[in-house]
Order: structure tokens, then C-alpha cells, then sequence
């Protein structure tokens, strides 16, 4: 019998139980794993690169893959070492393997299938915005659909209506820049290091919203978003005073771009929850960290009558435990084993 039907076999004995599943995560600059039983997380452990990328103010693709190759054996030995467990007590392996930087997401699926391979374990595939909405079911294990989650990464930005963990419609997308992109760089032309998002969040705190920003869509009935406005406003804005001689007041210049990002984010689910019904809102991604959307978002949902779900800010950015959790609920849809065949897919 070759690994497939294997594999396969063992997969569908799992279904109806809570298998043990040692995730990995390398899609942009965090080398992850964690191992997770159902939705409980017994480890987790992240190798982040934030330090050697920082010098080139964003991530360089190239660096971050070596880095990946360099770490993700000691953070897998890690990861099992904190869940006080052998690789003979695992049921499955799970892997990002796509969207992200194309090496980067190649250095973990070619260490998750041969992990799976050699132990003869399952490999389950795993959407990495599927991960961030996983997230959700760590914080929050007695959460069912329907409900609506909240998109804020650095490449994605959307409203996603979940009716099932395999079965969620997008709402609305950005057609532009996401909201974490735009985050990194109205970072750099303020001056600020990477990440930018922490960066704009720490400096907001000192400023008011004195500067206008542009409405996106004003009048128009979709959910859909766009940064792209807001983000040349602000590059407009410091390039016209430097032209004039004159100094632009940063913080005030942070808030006033993070008030209208805020305000865009919170404005669509707002209005998707008037016009689906749908009484909950999980939020999901990087930028669900700040401060700043998390307050107006539950604001928002004490002022309309639905309710918010916040998981912990460690679990919005980057992790393997969320990947872990996502395959069990793919594995309960009844997704099939990958294959060896498996490649990483960065525009997924």
C-alpha cells in the first residue's frame, strides 16, 4: 500500500475524533509550529525575523527563506518539546501552503511533507487566511457559523460571510492595497521603522486627526475597500510640505491615516451585518492587533446590537497554532490528504 492510501485511510479514521496535529507556518518572515488536539493548543512556538528585515525597512524574500531553513527544525523539536509529546504520538501534519512568498511558503511544505512521509501522517493543506480565521475558534472554542469575519492582513483585506469552515463567501475585497500594506507604507514615508503597523499605532497615541482624508466609494453600495487613496494622500501630504519648507506634525498626520483606515474597516462589517443579518463579527489578521480598530469595532457592535470577537493579539499576526486548528475544521469538512505532489501556491 503506497503513503497515499495510507494516508488517506488514516484521515478518514480521524474525522469524527480530535487528532493531534503538528502545524507548520513560513509563509512570510515567522518560522511557526505548534501542535494543537482539536482546538486546543498544547504548544506553540515562533522564530520571528523582525530584527534582520527591520534594517531594510520591509522583508526581503531571499533572507526570510534562509532564515526559514536555518530555524524550522529547532522550532518543530520545540514545538513538540513544549506539547511534552513524541512525533510517534501525532495523527496528522498540517502546512501553509500559500498565499505568501513563494521560497518562503517552499521551506515549510518540503519540510512538512517529508515530516508527514517519513512517519507515514497525513498531510492536510492549509489556506493561510482560512489560518487567521481559525484564530478565531482558539479564542473563542464554542463558536459556529454563521458569522461574519473581518479580514486585516498585510496582503488581504475582506469580509468574508462563513457559513461553514468550507463553505465562506467573500463579501467584499479591497481593490487595491490591503489595509496592512498601506500601514507599512505610509510607515516609511512618516519616518518609521518596520513593522509599520505597531510603529503608526505607538505614534497616533500622540497625535489628533487634524489632516482631511479621502473617502473611498463615497455613495456607492458595495463592501468593497481601498487604501490606495489614502495611503497617496498621506505621501501627497508630506511631499507638499517639504516642498513648502514646512514640517509635517507626524503623529497627527499617524492618526488621521489610522482613523480613516480604522473607519473604512469598521464602516463595511457594520454595514454587512445590516445587510446579512448576520449578528457576529470575528476579526482576523495582522492588523487586527491595533488598538485602535479593536475599540471602534466593539464600539460599533454595542451601538448596533452584534457582537464582536477579539482573539488575543498574539494570535491575529502570523503563528502555526491557528494553521493547526484550521486543518482540524477542514479535516471535520472532509478534506482529503494532500499529496506529495503538493507545491506552494503564493497568489492562493
Amino acid at each position: 500500500m503506497g503513503y497515499q492510501q495510507i494516508a488517506d485511510q488514516k484521515l478518514n479514521a480521524l474525522r469524527n475524533g480530535t487528532p493531534t496535529i503538528l502545524a507548520i507556518e513560513s509563509s512570510c518572515d515567522e518560522t511557526a509550529a505548534a501542535v494543537v488536539r482539536g482546538r486546543t493548543v498544547l504548544s506553540s512556538v515562533i522564530s520571528t525575523q523582525i530584527e534582520i528585515h527591520k534594517r531594510f525597512g520591509g522583508v526581503v524574500p531571499e533572507i526570510a527563506s534562509r532564515n526559514h531553513l536555518a530555524a524550522i527544525d529547532a522550532v518543530v523539536r520545540d514545538a513538540l518539546r513544549q506539547a511534552n509529546l513524541e512525533k510517534t504520538d501525532l495523527d496528522a501534519v498540517a502546512v501553509t501552503y500559500g498565499a505568501g512568498l513563494l521560497g518562503a511558503l517552499l521551506v515549510g511544505v518540503s519540510y512538512a511533507k517529508a515530516y508527514a512521509y517519513a512517519l507515514g501522517l497525513p498531510l492536510i493543506a492549509v489556506d493561510h487566511i482560512k489560518g487567521h480565521v481559525a484564530a478565531n475558534y482558539i479564542a473563542h472554542p464554542d463558536l459556529q457559523p454563521p458569522y461574519l469575519c473581518l479580514i486585516t492582513s498585510g496582503g488581504h483585506t475582506e469580509i468574508r460571510r462563513v457559513d461553514a469552515f468550507d463553505r465562506m463567501e467573500v463579501l467584499g475585497s479591497t481593490r487595491d492595497d490591503a489595509v496592512g500594506e498601506a500601514f507599512d507604507k505610509v510607515a516609511r514615508v512618516l519616518g518609521l521603522s518596520y513593522p509599520g503597523g505597531p510603529a503608526i499605532e505607538r505614534l497616533a497615541t500622540e497625535g489628533a486627526p487634524t489632516y482631511p482624508m479621502p473617502v473611498a466609494f463615497k455613495g456607492e453600495k458595495h463592501l468593497d475597500f481601498s487604501y490606495s487613496g489614502i495611503k497617496t494622500a498621506v505621501i501627497n501630504l508630506a511631499a507638499n510640505a517639504k516642498a513648502r519648507g514646512e514640517e509635517i506634525r507626524r503623529a497627527d498626520l499617524a492618526r488621521s491615516f489610522q482613523d480613516a483606515a480604522v473607519s473604512m474597516l469598521v464602516g463595511r462589517a457594520a454595514e454587512a451585518v445590516r445587510r446579512t443579518g448576520i449578528r457576529t463579527v470575528a476579526l482576523a489578521g495582522g492588523v487586527g492587533a491595533n488598538s485602535a480598530l479593536r475599540d471602534a469595532l466593539s464600539e460599533a457592535g454595542k451601538r448596533q446590537g452584534f457582537a464582536v470577537l477579539l482573539p488575543p493579539k498574539p494570535l491575529c499576526t502570523d503563528n502555526a497554532a491557528m494553521i493547526g486548528v484550521a486543518a482540524f475544521e477542514e479535516i471535520r469538512a472532509g478534506a482529503t490528504a494532500a499529496s506529495l505532489s503538493l507545491d506552494a501556491n503564493p497568489d492562493l
